[in-house]
């Protein structure tokens, strides 16, 4: 029996503390955490949005995280009208304040293409316990039943494994 991939949407944050001087703690979580990612054999998943965050970084910072990108080749999935409305409604419902559009967007991405989890560092707009409840409640009024995980990398790095 083939098992099953899970499929992980891995957000601005998850990429750029590969890079993390400055918190070294989670730059060698995030490292361990691409290191498994290819003996987990998840389907790793971006969007346009996730490039366009990091096209504002430094040039050196961005050339870094655009060699790692090309180095995991995740699918990179492209905004469209069903995610803009997703995130807007997500800010419409005060879950996310309109100064984290594209933390709505990320959210919405993972939501509509039906993935499994959202990578992120960003503990404050994506990752906690909280927000996962109040985006799931959303998404099931809107027609999208596949739960969704809002998690850390340290959450897929140490699986028990």
């Amino acid at each position: 029996m083939k098992a099953v991939k899970l499929k992980l949407y891995l957000e601005t944050s998850s990429w750029n503390f590969y890079y993390a001087d400055d918190a070294p703690e989670k730059k060698v979580i995030t490292r361990e955490f691409f290191d498994a990612l290819p003996e987990n054999h998840y389907d790793i998943y971006i969007s346009d949005v996730v490039l366009k965050e990091i096209n504002k970084a430094s040039q050196n910072k961005a050339e870094q995280l655009k060699s790692l990108i090309k180095r995991c080749q995740p699918t990179i999935l492209r905004l469209e009208l069903t995610v803009a409305d997703l995130a807007n409604t997500y800010i419409e419902a005060q879950i996310l304040p309109p100064k984290a559009l594209y933390d709505a967007q990320h959210i919405a991405f993972a939501t509509v293409n039906e993935l499994d989890y959202v990578v992120s560092w960003n503990l404050r707009h994506i990752a906690n316990v909280h927000r996962q409840k109040k985006v799931n409640a959303i998404n099931l009024l809107n027609g999208y039943t596949k739960p969704l995980q809002l998690i850390t990398p340290m959450e897929v790095s140490y699986n028990g494994s």
